[in-house]
């Protein structure tokens, strides 16, 4: 396994679109591992592979607070959303920026497994809102672009100026 570089926003690759993956094959499940482990060094509860400049379906969520409940989500699509909550949110591509988001309480969700098994399973809480952040990423969406103009503003040039101070 390998660390991989996560995308810092605004980079213009956080808004691709990722493509659905055909086969979930070694290739896939080493990029799941290696997603994983960039995930927890971060350290995060959840990353897209958009955030990894790969452009595949694929995302890898931990909710647990002792890192023991790694979940794997190829190809996801939410079927249903109900209620309504605000959360709130931080990225591992926008580091050190929380901001209240809207999103549904309840949703269903179906994807593929590791080994590329179908499922689908109901979240809520915290679970529902980390799934529909990732699923943003790979729809070329990110959390602050549901923010207000001013803020997305500030906070990029926020995030422009650290990057000044670190070169």
């Amino acid at each position: 396994m390998s660390r991989l570089a996560i995308l810092r926003y605004p980079d213009p690759r956080l808004y691709k679109k990722a493509a659905p993956v055909s086969r979930v094959d070694e290739a896939v499940r080493k990029l799941v591992d290696d997603m994983a482990e960039t995930m927890y060094a971060a350290p995060g509860i959840g990353l897209a592979a958009t955030q990894v400049d790969v452009h595949k379906r694929v995302i890898v969520i931990d909710t647990s607070e002792d890192r023991s409940d790694l979940r794997v989500l190829i190809n996801p699509e939410i079927t249903s959303r109900n209620g309504v909550q605000v959360h709130e949110e931080g990225c591992l591509s926008v580091p050190g920026i929380y901001e209240e988001v809207e999103r549904a309480q309840v949703i269903r969700f179906r994807a593929l497994d590791r080994e590329g098994k179908s499922y689908e399973e109901d979240a809520e809480g915290l679970l529902a809102v980390c799934v529909q952040h990732e699923i943003d990423h790979l729809d070329g969406k990110v959390f602050v672009d549901y923010l207000s103009r001013l803020k997305r503003d500030r906070i990029r040039a926020r995030l422009q100026k650290q990057v000044r101070k670190t070169a």
